[in-house]
């Protein structure tokens, strides 16, 4: 409907029980002769059920038709943006629209997404308000981690789903935490999308070539129409974030190494040497006394050293989470739009400004849009599409298990140690010098994490096309686009005096420019040949070109502390620059026969040349062949199925790589006329990536398109893959660039929706999604041992094995005797085991969701749940809280002082006896729980959340009268308001950031994840 409240353009309007009908003009407005005074009128439009209004003398009431998503002429947008009817499709694809997309307002629009869509997985690490994602489908197909992303389209823009580093290449120690500075999807305003179709396999995207072999998803913004009035939409939201889920935290015992007792025997603490004894407050440990009432020489704020007097032996119990607020985010949006036969344009504006829950973080981001097209001449119509975005932040937060996070100081605070002591920052007299941090020079001050190490980030962004469809006879159409993504990021790493990594201060600045440009071309035929044989064609090109410019610039030690300046450094800048140009040229086809409307052929082939590839391999073909059966039409079938189609798909994709792979570059030195030689051995002869996938499926309509069911099988094998493997020292290179590898993923997806009641006044609608992927290495190369390191975070490394998968993590466990007792040593301890072994699999079992709605008059609830079952996560964060006896899982053993491990001992002639063996407490559970133990620190990655909930309240028209207001919309939201999962630290859905990676399955110094609460409001001009 359009806002008027009459049918849509080209809406069908008939008398019912007559076969007189009109179609409704530009306008929806229309005329018909009826045969009596009164009569029921139907109005039917394509994707939208039918409806009946009763006309009289006195004309008829406003009309609001409603999208029917089980229509069997629905038209989804696939590949190269080409408009298709969904029944012609030989491939799985879903389409969100933006009132699912955008239920709970997320920052980050593809939060919208997460168990909506069968074989899409998102995983981040969680790192902050901007918070990048990476976006999958149906499994990993490449042992590079960085090379499973989907590709983003945006009116035909394709936006590469990258991140650029911020320096530290690891969020375990390093020299500094990583900065998640966001990637080129977070800047999408989610008010301009009008809808996202999932184009899962390479049989949905072989056209796009490439860059898709991973899937794509394709997002088509919102254009302009006539409306009625002055086409203003105003939306506008608020939502604050709170923290719910904690770590179990203890507060019985305080700081300690569990071994100091005095003179009685008696446990005690003393910060610095006292009466009492020697120092025990330098410790980040808390074996320490219990909290009973006893008085110990503690540390003093006022005096920033020793207590005069003994203090009462007391917990904090908020001394972790008070250091964190409720985030808030205000989202405001206008948008003006109009048209006429001709032509329409929409442009909107928006701003949202987020305090996150870390102190002094954020941003604001200002979005501005503009969609319009116009007929120039009868046979021309021309248009353009920009979206454009600036992000400012004063302060993102860093990341990671390291020194510079707040997330590590957490770790690492102690249960009688007020978070207040930290706040003035600076010791007396030693502004901007010395930091305050009482027991640690090692543990940064939190609120100089906050306040002085900050890292602004300024970013713009350009995202926009320009095109012509020109109507060269009526069945042969040309299309002409040049389309442009453009970012720059000026980037900054200020670092005080005192802070550990840095006794004299740092300033970092990165300038980071992207451009990339695609001009392409699409030349179609269509035209029905007899009247049962339909032909289409379509043949077109593109010409791709990638230029990727960043500047780093540092100084470690400044002159004048506080001042962050490049110039004021000790010594000259250290510059380095990274640089990346590529291009690729293609040529591409699409053949498409049908026959009576029930059975349809697509051919497809593409080839491309690229510049990052071997000069006698830069050309690479590859085809596709997508067919679909309406076996309704074409069968028989029982009165209960109204709809049954059949298709299968074969494709495939080629893939290149990143540039300067086939010959010698040196890198940048720092010093002055020097230059490193590379540690990489390039590679002048590999060839391209090739994927090749199957997939199969069923699509049914059933009880009178009251149920929809949808099952896929697909299999996908990747070889020729080109990655870097480990070479021998003695070669004077580390590594060298191989095609190596063949990776397996097959799985199964299945979606139903069913429209449960369907009343006068209610409805109850319920959309359920699962998939499972079974993923396989069958390949790597010669002479790597047979293994492929992925990644790794602390000790826990991905490592890909033949027959294995791309997400299996390994690491230390527990020797265990052949029953599968851990077995213990001498002392008490677990024994150390000699070799590293399989711990668990990253990636689910399966995964699911499920969408329940409900439409009362004029109030819609929408309830989403999601979950997954199965895999595993490393937690750093676990294994250091518990070696510390900071959470009350380690109460157990303490008043003992003793604790005897469950288990077994090796005797000397081979045989198993139980463990006898008492360790000391702190002992035990720091062996147990030791760093390299992967095994006693992973847990199951399965949980249900209720993902979002969200309730609408439309105002009745009649209460609007005459103010000018044509409607209003008013909700409130939550999302991540619940979850069940045994994750002990905030959430399992969690990752590590390495630099540009997220890697998935490890957990480095997670930072909380808040639930979030809001309402909006939408009213319409």
């Amino acid at each position: 409907m359009d806002q008027e409240g009459l049918p849509l353009p080209g809406a069908v309007v008939k008398e019912k029980g007559t076969n007189n009908g009109t179609l409704t003009d530009f306008d929806g407005k229309f005329s018909l002769k009826l045969s009596g005074t009164s009569t029921t009128l139907i109005v039917s439009f394509m994707g939208f059920e039918d409806k009946e209004v009763v006309a009289n003398s006195s004309g008829f009431q406003e009309i609001t038709l409603t999208e029917d998503t089980n229509k069997l002429d629905e038209v989804v947008v696939t590949a190269l943006g080409i408009k298709r009817e969904e029944k012609r499709l030989g491939f799985s694809q879903a389409t969100i629209g933006s009132d699912i997309l955008n239920q709970a307002v997320p920052n980050n629009w593809s939060s919208g997404l997460k168990g909506k869509v069968a074989g899409l997985n998102i995983i981040s690490s969680g790192s902050g308000p901007i918070n990048s994602q990476q976006i999958t489908l149906r499994g990993n197909n490449s042992l590079n981690p960085n090379g499973n992303n989907a590709l983003i389209v945006i009116d035909g823009v394709p936006i590469n789903n990258e991140m650029t580093t911020s320096g530290s290449s690891s969020a375990y120690t390093g020299d500094d935490s990583p900065i998640d500075y966001g990637n080129g999807i977070s800047d999408i305003n989610a008010n301009d999308i009008e809808n996202v179709t999932v184009l899962k396999g390479p049989g949905a995207t072989a056209l796009y070539g490439s860059r898709a072999a991973n899937g794509a998803l394709i997002i088509t913004t919102k254009s302009g129409k006539k409306t009625k009035g002055l086409g203003v939409t105003y939306n506008s939201s608020v939502s604050l974030d709170i923290i719910q889920r904690w770590p179990d935290y203890q507060y019985e015992y305080g700081q300690g190494t569990g071994k100091s007792f005095d003179s009685n025997g008696d446990p005690y603490y003393s910060y610095g040497s006292s009466a009492d004894g020697g120092n025990t407050g330098s410790t980040s440990s808390a074996w320490g006394p219990k909290f009973e009432g006893q008085f110990f020489y503690q540390y003093d704020p006022e005096l920033q050293g020793q207590s005069k007097e003994k203090q009462l032996w007391q917990p904090y119990k908020n001394n972790r989470k008070d250091f964190w607020r409720t985030g808030i985010t205000t989202n405001n949006n206008i948008t003006l739009q109009g048209g006429d036969k001709n032509g329409s344009m929409r442009a909107s504006i928006g701003y949202q400004k987020n305090e996150w829950i870390m102190p002094n973080t954020g941003f604001e981001r200002i979005t501005a849009s503009i969609n319009a097209n116009y007929q120039i001449s009868k046979k021309i119509k021309i248009g353009s599409v920009i979206n454009y975005n600036n992000r400012n932040s004063q302060n993102l937060p860093g990341t990671g298990y390291n020194n510079g996070s707040a997330a590590y100081f957490m770790i690492f605070q102690n249960p009688n140690v007020d978070l207040d002591w930290y706040r003035p920052i600076w010791l007396d007299g030693q502004k901007d010098i010395q930091k305050i941090a009482p027991f640690s020079s090692y543990i940064d001050n939190p609120y100089l994490i906050a306040y002085e190490a900050t890292n602004p980030l300024l970013s713009d962004q350009i995202v926009g096309n320009v095109f012509a469809n020109i109507d060269l006879s009526t069945n042969l159409k040309l299309m002409l686009r040049t389309s442009l993504n453009t970012y720059s990021q000026d980037r900054e790493q200020k670092r005080p005096y005192s802070i550990n990594r840095y006794a004299k201060g740092y300033y970092q600045s990165q300038d980071i420019n992207k451009v990339e440009v695609n001009s392409d071309f699409l030349l179609s035929y269509n035209k029905d040949l007899t009247k049962k044989l339909g032909l289409s064609f379509s043949a077109g090109g593109n010409a791709m070109t990638y230029k990727y410019r960043r500047t780093d610039a540092s100084v470690e030690g400044l002159v004048v502390p506080g001042v962050y300046k490049l110039a004021n450094g000790v010594s000259n800048p250290i510059i380095t620059t990274h640089d990346r140009n590529n291009k690729v040229n293609s040529l591409y086809g699409l053949f498409s026969l049908s026959f009576d409307k029930k059975i349809f052929l697509d051919l497809t082939g593409r080839n491309d040349w690229s510049s990052t590839l071997p000069l006698d391999n830069k050309s690479f073909f590859y085809p596709s062949i997508n067919t679909s059966f309406i076996l309704s039409e074409i069968l028989n079938l029982p009165s209960a199925v109204n709809y049954l189609k059949y298709r299968f798909s074969y494709a495939q994709v080629g893939n290149d790589t990143d540039p300067y792979k086939t010959s010698k570059y040196y890198s940048q030195n720092a010093f002055p006329s020097s230059a490193t030689v590379p540690t990489t051995l390039y590679n002048a002869n590999f060839k391209p990536e090739i994927t090749t996938s199957y997939e199969t499926g069923l699509e049914s309509k059933l009880f009178n398109n009251r149920l929809y069911f949808d099952a896929t099988v697909y299999r996908t094998l990747t070889k020729n893959q080109i990655i870097s493997v480990p070479l021998d020292i003695t070669t004077g290179y580390s590594s060298g660039v191989l095609n190596s590898g063949v990776v397996k993923n097959q799985g199964l997806e299945l979606t139903m929706t069913g429209k449960i009641i369907k009343a006068n006044n209610f409805s109850w609608s319920s959309t359920l999604t699962w998939s499972k992927n079974w993923n396989k290495v069958l390949e790597l190369a010669d002479g790597i041992n047979g293994q492929q390191e992925i990644g790794s975070g602390g000790t826990a490394t991905l490592i890909a094995k033949v027959g294995g998968t791309t997400t299996a993590i390994y690491g230390y466990g527990f020797v265990r005797s052949p029953e599968g007792e851990i077995v213990y040593d001498s002392r008490g301890l677990p024994a150390y085991p000699d070799e590293i072994q399989l711990i668990g699999d990253a990636s689910p079992d399966w995964k699911a969701g499920l969408l329940n709605s409900f439409k009362l008059g004029n109030v819609t609830l929408n309830v989403m749940i999601d979950g997954q079952y199965g895999g595993i996560i490393y937690s750093q964060t676990h294994h250091k809280l518990t070696e510390q006896g900071k959470l009350n899982s380690t109460l157990k053993g303490r008043e003992e002082g003793l604790i005897i491990g469950e288990g077994v001992v090796l005797n000397a002639d081979g045989s198993y006896s139980s463990n006898t063996t008492a360790a000391i407490t702190p002992d035990w559970y720091s062996r147990y729980y030791r760093r390299a133990n992967i095994e006693s620190n992973s847990f199951a990655a399965s949980f249900l959340k209720l993902r979002e909930v969200s309730v609408k309240y439309s105002l009745p028209k009649r209460f609007l009268g005459k103010s000018g207001v044509l409607g209003m919309d008013i909700s409130i939201f939550g999302s991540n308001l619940a979850i069940i999962s045994d994750f002990p630290i905030y959430d399992p859905e969690t990752a590590a950031l390495n630099g540009d990676t997220i890697l998935p399955g490890i957990e480095m110094g997670q930072m909380p994840s808040p639930a979030s609460y809001g309402m909006s409001l939408k009213v319409n001009f």
